[in-house]
Parts: C-alpha cells; structure tokens; sequence
C-alpha cells in the first residue's frame, strides 16, 4: 500500500486485526465446555507458536537482542498467557456477546498503558471519549449483574488490563523489531512452557469431541493468536498505539454480531444499545489528537524510543504482570472453589 500514509495503513491493519479478535470470544464459547479453559488458552498458543516458528525460519529473521527479550517476556504474559487463560475461564460463564461489551474497556486502557509506557499524550477530548466508553461498559455489567459485577464480568476486566500493558509493551517493541516478528517471537518464547501444560491439561475424552470445537480450536490458534495480532501490532506500529486502539471500539459490535449469526445468542435490547454506544466512541476518539514524544539521534534523524522510562528496559511491566498473572491464577481458584 505505498500510496496511502503510515497512518491509512495503520487503521486498515488494525481494523483487520479487530475483525480476527472479534471471533475470538465466539471461538473460545464454542470450544472451552470440550477442551477446559487451559487447553483453549494455552493449546491455541501452541498451534501459533508452531506457525510463528516456521514463518521466522523460512524468513530467517534474525534473532531479538538481548534488550529486547524483557519486553517480549511482557507481550508473552499479557497476550498469550494471562489473557487467554481469563478470557476462556470466562467464557464458560458468560454468552460471548455479554464478554464483548466488558472487553470494550481495553482501548480506555491501552491508551493509558501506552501514554506511560510510550510517551504518547492522548488529548483531553481523546480521555472524556474513553471514559465515556469505560462508563458504559461498567454500567451494563452492574445492570446485569443485578447489581454488581460478577466474578467473570471481573475476570474480563483483569484480563483487558493485562492486555493493555501487552499492548502497549508490543506496540512499542514493533517500532524495533516489525509488528508481527513481536508477536511471532512472543509466541516461541512461551511455546514450549505452554506446551507442557496443555499436554498436562489434554481431556481423557478428547477422542469423541466434535468437529466444530476443533475448528473453533484451530482458529483461535492461527487465526486470533497469530493473524490478527500480526495485523494488530503492525498497524500500532504504524498508526501508533494510542489511536490505533481505539478501533478496538469496534470489536464488541463485530462480537456481538458474530455471537448471533455464530451461536445463536440471544441479543438483548440492554447489550446492543451498549454495543451502539461504543461504536460511537470510536468515532469520537479517532478525531482527537495524540501528541508522542519523539527522539532524535545526533543527526538529527528520528528513531524510535528504546529506553524506559517509568518502566525501565520493562523490569517493572515484567514485573507487574507477573504479579496480576499470580492474582488471575489465585482469582478462579477461589471463584471455582465457591462456586462448588
């Protein structure tokens, strides 16, 4: 596409990769009453972690520097680890439309992550768009959940702050390493690790499940795992993080959508007047401006930021994702112990 600027081709892969997350809910709805929730979280990120390999060989990309594996450690927790695993746990609980409405919280996140991480400074318009949207979506799960918020409604918020710092740690490392090669080599670190617990978590019954689970498997490895997050970091690296993510506006309604035509669900007045909601968010964040800090080098040419600020050469986002991994996992523990 050289015809169109960094920005165009920014939004046109990230709406691609919104368009492949979006099925990912409906997918995780139809395969985790078969396979369990860590086998759909975690054998998704084997079968990408299998095409990620093959595409850096056969493309001989050369290996990330040293630097650089603490920020690809943070993408792997966040995007293959910790979301996955809560956003399949979830779904076990949830119909994928009501999920879709409580993910709409990421972008409100991912841009506050990325104005900390990043040196992006979304504009006042650009925050009051946010809450707006962040707003909404608390409200429709207090209303649904008479009264408060349940247990999974929590797990998906958990999940998209999570998300967001993987967002806005990959976005920033895309500007180094290419926007697919963050999440291909993300993909290789934690495959062998996940690899072991999913053989560890494989159904005794796995024989006798039907076919639509398996697609709906497979498509979550290759096609939300792999693909779209190729889309998804490449048009962060072009269109930056803070605006790129508020086409992640789009996806609940894209879910909602899906869930219907895909399951069959259910659409009730209250989820699709949220869903409309947000949509119009989106338009509103898009004509806001980011401000980004730019580095120059001693000739005067700009280069992408490689040192860390707050979260200096991603020690302390390693680290706070660690620490909301340990919590997620201690989250359903209790959540399935009070639930017996």
């Amino acid at each position: 596409m050289p015809h169109l600027s960094r920005e165009a081709q920014g939004i046109g892969f990230g709406i691609l990769g919104v368009v492949g997350f979006s099925l990912t809910l409906p997918a995780s709805r139809e395969a985790v009453p078969y396979f369990g929730a860590i086998i759909v979280a975690f054998g998704r990120a084997v079968i990408a972690a299998i095409l990620a390999a093959g595409v850096l060989l056969a493309r001989r990309e050369p290996l990330p520097k040293r630097r650089q594996l603490l920020s690809l450690v943070v993408v792997a927790a966040g995007a293959i680890v910790c979301f996955p695993l809560l956003s399949a746990w979830a779904m076990d609980r949830l119909p994928a439309s009501h999920g879709a409405v409580i993910l709409a919280l990421l972008p409100s996140f991912t841009a506050g992550a990325s104005a900390v991480r990043n040196g992006e400074r979304p504009s006042v318009a650009f925050w009051i768009a946010s809450v707006a949207g962040a707003a909404t979506v608390l409200g429709y799960a207090i209303f649904t959940g008479f009264g408060r918020p349940q247990p999974p409604d929590l797990a998906l918020i958990l999940a998209d702050l999570i998300l967001a710092v993987a967002y806005a740690e990959g976005g920033r490392l895309s500007t180094q390493l290419g926007g697919w090669q963050v999440i291909a080599w993300a993909l290789v670190l934690a495959g062998p690790f996940l690899l072991v617990l999913a053989i560890m978590a494989i159904p005794a019954h796995i024989e006798s499940i039907p076919v639509k689970p398996w697609v709906a498997l497979l498509y979550l490895g290759i096609g939300s795992q792999f693909l779209a997050f190729v889309a998804w970091y490449t048009g962060m690296s072009l269109g930056g993080v803070a605006h790129i993510s508020q086409m992640q506006f789009l996806q609940p309604f894209l879910t909602i959508v899906f869930s219907a035509l895909l399951l069959h669900e259910r659409i009730t007045a209250v989820t699709a007047a949220a869903a409309v909601v947000t949509v119009g968010v989106v338009v509103l964040g898009k004509k806001t401006a980011v401000r980004t800090s730019i580095l120059r080098d001693t000739n005067g040419v700009t280069v992408p930021p490689t040192d860390c600020n707050t979260f200096q050469c991603g020690v302390e986002s390693e680290t706070f994702l660690f620490t909301l991994y340990t919590a997620s996992l201690c989250f359903i523990r209790y959540c399935d112990s009070e639930s017996r």
